[in-house]
Parts: C-alpha cells; structure tokens; sequence
C-alpha cells in the first residue's frame, strides 16, 4: 500500500483516496465477511477477509501519510484495548485466579469512555452502524444504567402501544406522523429481541433469506405452470406460498 501511495511511482487511484471515499468500500467488505460467513464458505471467507484486512492498511497507510498514525499504532492499540479488558487472562496473579467478573467488559469500556469528550451513557456508538444494529446498542447501553423494562411483557405492552399509534397515524393521513410511529415501532420490536438475547440484526437477515427462498421457490412453480405473479389473484398466490413453504420445510 506504501508503494501504492507513492507520490512518483503509486496509482494514481489509490494516491486520490481519502478516509471519506475508502469508508464505502470498508463497509463493503465487513458486509461480505459476514456473507461468506452467512454462506458457510471458508475459501470465500479467506478471501473476503484478506479484502477487509486491505482496508484497514489502506486507511493506516493514509493516516502514515499524513503524519497522524501508522499501522503498527492501529495493531498495538487494539492489543492495548484486549490486554486491559481481560484482566482474567493479562492481569495480575489475584486477577487471573479470580476469574471473569460479571458485567467486568462493560465496566472497563464505561471507564475508558469517561475520558472522552461526551460523558453520556450512550456514548461511542457509531452513527454509521446499521439502524437494527444501533439500535440494539442503544437500548443495550440504556438498560445499564437501569432505564430499561423490568421484563419482556412490558416491551410487548410498549409494542402494542407503538402499534396503536401507529393505527392512529395512519388514520390521521400524516406522512411525517405515521414514519415517526414506524420507527417507534421498530425500535421497540428491537429491544424486545434484547430482552430475548436475540440479535436483531442478524434475526432480520435470517427472515429476509427466508422469505428470499419461498418467494423465488414459488415464483418458479408458477413459471412452470405457465403463470405470471402479476396476473394471479391474491388467494392464488396465498396457495402458492403456502405450497413453497411447505416444499422448503420438507427438502
């Protein structure tokens, strides 16, 4: 990346970049590690690895570049961060005989956050994160301070609630309205999964590769029956996914 980014003989390409344009490809790749993943593929995920492992070169040779940090200050920093949130495995003697501390990683990242410039709980968590993601992350944080429900049957009362309105809203025609009460309601279907220790990110992209596989499963049945899901009635359609459910449960 060095020879790259070199002012006489690099790419011209690489040499153009900066953080804010690289940015997109990082995200990319950190997506695609976790479709190999998803995909069972380990070659893939050597692969993709290798792509997201170039990104993290690419910024630390553009931060060399610019006199701000290098690549071995990104590696030693997040050895730093690792040995410090372990005392269990890097601490002391009395440390590693004690073993892991309940809520230990959470109280050492708190204490770490009470140096930065924003002294609140929710501190640090990423704007760019996916919204399901960051707002697992937020609630997560929130409850640690104890603003939380006390269990999962006030967070289904709360979604019930979210969804009264969200009637409301839509009878009220307000476009601005009914997207605020949807976004309510997702952000309260979120912390529900929390409450269930249930990712909410990956439970969605679960779902989405459910119905991905039903939908495509019975569009080809009615290909081969001669149909267009264009000019099917609803109630055949119905049928039809039903068909490919059940086609799909018993393969």
């Amino acid at each position: 990346m060095a020879a790259l980014r070199h002012p006489q003989t690099g790419c011209e390409w690489d040499l153009g970049q900066d953080f804010s344009t690289i940015a997109p490809y990082t995200i990319e790749e950190a997506y695609e590690v976790a479709d190999a993943i998803e995909r069972d593929d380990p070659e893939g995920l050597r692969d993709e690895l290798g792509d997201l492992l170039l990104q993290v070169v690419f910024h630390a040779q553009i931060a060399a570049d610019e006199g701000l940090f290098g690549f071995d200050d990104v590696a030693g920093t997040i050895a730093d961060k690792m040995t410090r949130r372990h005392p269990h495995v890097f601490g002391s003697a009395a440390e590693r005989a004690s073993g892991p501390a309940p809520g230990s990683w959470e109280r050492i990242k708190a204490e770490e956050r009470e140096g930065g410039d924003d002294g609140s709980a929710l501190a640090g968590i990423a704007l760019a994160l996916p919204a399901l993601k960051r707002a697992q992350k937020l609630g997560k944080r929130a409850a640690q301070t104890g603003f939380d429900w006390s269990d999962q049957a006030g967070v289904r009362a709360k979604i019930q609630e979210e969804l009264d309105e969200l009637a409301e809203a839509a009878d009220s025609g307000d476009r601005a309205r009914i997207e605020e009460e949807v976004g309510d309601l997702l952000f309260s279907v979120v912390n529900l999964a929390r409450h269930h220790g249930v990712d909410a990110e990956a439970a969605l992209r679960a779902a989405n590769g459910k119905f991905e596989r039903r939908f495509r499963s019975m569009e080809a049945q009615i290909g081969e029956q001669g149909g267009e899901l264009g000019q099917m009635p609803l109630d055949a359609l119905e049928s039809a996914w039903q068909a490919a459910k059940k086609r799909l449960e018993s393969s």
